[in-house]
């Protein structure tokens, strides 16, 4: 007979298989000097993939609020304008963008800059212009943000739209203003919706984020193709990459299944 609802649940023997992986490479690097040198470069580069992750994630997801909104908006204009982002960003590439925003479209945004400011600087109403220039971190951070807003806003759009439309219109009947409606009614009950794609969406980004090495940034990717360049060990240090890539991915979304089971266990479902 096939398993019921109320049966118990499988024991994880993929984490179990996972974990004994992860425990033997960590002792495959603790007892090899070349494993544990590889991993000690390697590892320099954890902090700018969370920062670049953090970061452009943070920034996504506000976009990508602003985004679903003005697709959820009243207005005709504002809904074709969202669509229309939506449409062009998710129909290319994230590396293709990345190549964009970094040798076509941050170097012009300076430029226009520095021609608003110029005038400015001339009368003396400005010092030296603020903008001269943008790092390659930084265009990278653009790239991934309006990349992943168009996606991120998609969650959100569908979220927003899970809640039912009876309790927006009692909010309504009782007075509440359209911010209060979105802030007290609406978003708490979309988030349940929201957060597991938004949280795949989070573990994707940290995948992503190795994209930066072609811009030169120092993230993982970056210095184990540097390291392995000059070392001629492509295969420990790749394979170093690859474990701590698993590391974050897996470990992030073991905490976010957590967040959500806890979620559900709140609002008892």
């Amino acid at each position: 007979m096939p398993p019921t609802s109320s049966s118990k649940p499988e024991f994880p023997w993929w984490l179990a298989a996972a974990l004994a992986l992860a425990l033997a490479a960590a002792l495959a690097i603790a007892s090899s000097d070349l494993y544990a040198q590889v991993f000690a470069t390697v590892a320099k580069g954890i902090g700018i993939t969370i920062f670049v992750t953090a970061v452009a994630f943070a920034l996504a997801s506000a976009l990508g609020l602003g985004i679903a909104l003005m697709a959820l908006s009243g207005s005709q204009w504002l809904r074709q304008i969202a669509r229309f982002y939506v449409e062009i960003i998710r129909g290319v590439p994230i590396l293709v963008l990345l190549f964009w925003i970094a040798f076509a479209g941050a170097p012009a945004l300076v430029a226009a800059w520095n021609a608003l400011t110029a005038p400015l600087q001339g009368a003396g109403l400005m010092g030296e212009l603020l903008v001269r220039d943008v790092s390659l971190l930084w265009r990278a951070i653009m790239a991934l943000t309006i990349g992943y807003s168009a996606f991120i806003s998609e969650v959100f759009r569908a979220g927003i739209q899970s809640v039912e439309k009876g309790q927006i219109e009692a909010a309504k009947a009782l007075g509440l203003t359209r911010a209060q409606r979105f802030r007290l009614i609406v978003f708490p009950q979309a988030i349940r919706m929201i957060l597991p794609p938004l949280g795949n969406d989070f573990v994707a980004m940290v995948k992503d984020s190795s994209l930066v090495s072609v811009l030169g940034v120092a993230d993982i990717t970056q210095i184990g193709k540097v390291y392995a360049a000059g070392s001629f060990r492509f295969f420990e240090t790749y394979s170093i990459v690859a474990y701590i890539y698993l590391i974050l991915t897996v470990g992030l979304s073991l905490a976010l299944r957590a967040l959500e089971q806890r979620l559900r266990r709140q609002h008892g479902e």
